[in-house]
């Protein structure tokens, strides 16, 4: 069926258009079981808003700014993958910028966003932003701001997050289950708030297992091409040397596992290594590798849902609060259990 219109999934479902209308806005005004119907009609005659009508007839932009630090980065890419479903089906279409962990350009792609008339902005920290001043400036000026992944505390803001802490405890635990004492940790910035997180999950299953926590066992990156072998050589140099290796994002654990196989270490024999990350290929790797999965998609869905209330309901869209979203362990031969 061509050009669908609202008038046609009105008639067809015996509702007033202004009915329907407000159902595919996801109004709170209309109860759960008429939305479900419309939303369900919708897709299956593949309804789609027309954002520029839309725009028109509501004096709004209906376009989102995105801010992320890299769209390369798999984690991201799929987050956007969840903001850009949402958005699209409640008839706004996404505007993305890229920092490259700068905080420089993380301001001007703020700017350029507002410029555009960006109706909010769904933003994740580089990874050298420290000040907030800018965004919130932007709330002073009404601007509706949603922060994911990478939040800050100093911002009154809804913030949709991975359980970081939870997913690096169960890490951490998982690797001493399996019989290694010795667990070192890679990391990133230590002023990034799923640093922050990660690195205290790790400490707290290192605390109930009686661990003692060794700093000398904990590295940090900044995202340079080339940095994870000599954190390696390093850590390997202790003594003793670490029997694990629990890294806190994608490039991370793929820098290790390869530094580990250069230096011809047996994996799991030798040390153990597991991930943080969402790559879709843990499971390819040679051995495959146990990681944490943070569930992207999701954490893209949510943040841009909470946006889009913010937009429309403004006054009385909820209060901004943390939104954790589960992670999952999933053990591989990374990780088999120490012999002997």
């Amino acid at each position: 069926m061509d050009n669908v219109t609202i008038k046609d999934i009105a008639k067809a479902l015996n509702l007033s258009t202004s009915t329907v209308s407000r159902a595919l806005r996801g109004s709170y005004e209309i109860n759960a079981e008429t939305k479900r119907l419309v939303m369900e009609y919708a897709e299956r005659l593949n309804y789609r808003p027309n954002p520029i009508a839309l725009s028109l007839k509501e004096n709004r932009s209906r376009a989102i700014g995105v801010i992320v630090p890299q769209i390369a980065n798999y984690f991201f890419s799929q987050a956007i993958n969840g903001i850009e479903a949402i958005a699209y089906n409640r008839g706004y279409h996404v505007i993305i910028f890229q920092t490259h962990e700068s905080y420089e350009r993380e301001v001007v792609n703020m700017q350029q966003a507002v410029s555009r008339r960006v109706d909010g902005l769904l933003i994740s920290l580089s990874s050298e932003t420290s000040d907030v001043t800018h965004l919130r400036e932007l709330q002073d000026q009404g601007m509706p701001v949603v922060l994911f992944d990478r939040v800050s505390s100093e911002l009154n803001a809804t913030q949709v997050v991975a359980d970081n802490f939870k997913g690096a405890f169960d890490a951490t635990e998982h690797l001493i289950w399996s019989g290694r004492r010795r667990i070192a940790h890679l990391t990133i910035p230590p002023y990034l708030s799923i640093t922050q997180e990660r690195l205290a999950g790790y400490r707290a299953a290192l605390e109930k297992h009686g661990i003692p926590y060794d700093e000398n066992l904990v590295r940090y990156g900044t995202f340079g091409p080339d940095e994870v072998g000599p954190m390696v050589d390093e850590l390997l140099a202790l003594e003793p040397r670490p029997d694990a290796f629990f890294t806190a994002s994608d490039r991370l654990a793929t820098g290790c596992l390869a530094a580990l196989h250069k230096r011809q270490l047996r994996i799991p024999e030798d040390v153990a290594l597991i991930g943080f990350t969402n790559m879709t290929v843990a499971e390819l790797l040679s051995p495959a590798m146990s990681t944490v999965v943070q569930p992207a998609q999701e954490i893209g869905q949510v943040a841009v849902e909470r946006l889009i209330e913010l937009i429309e309901r403004k006054q009385k869209a909820a209060p901004p609060s943390v939104i954790k979203i589960p992670t999952t362990l999933i053990a591989r031969d990374s990780t088999r259990a120490a012999v002997g």
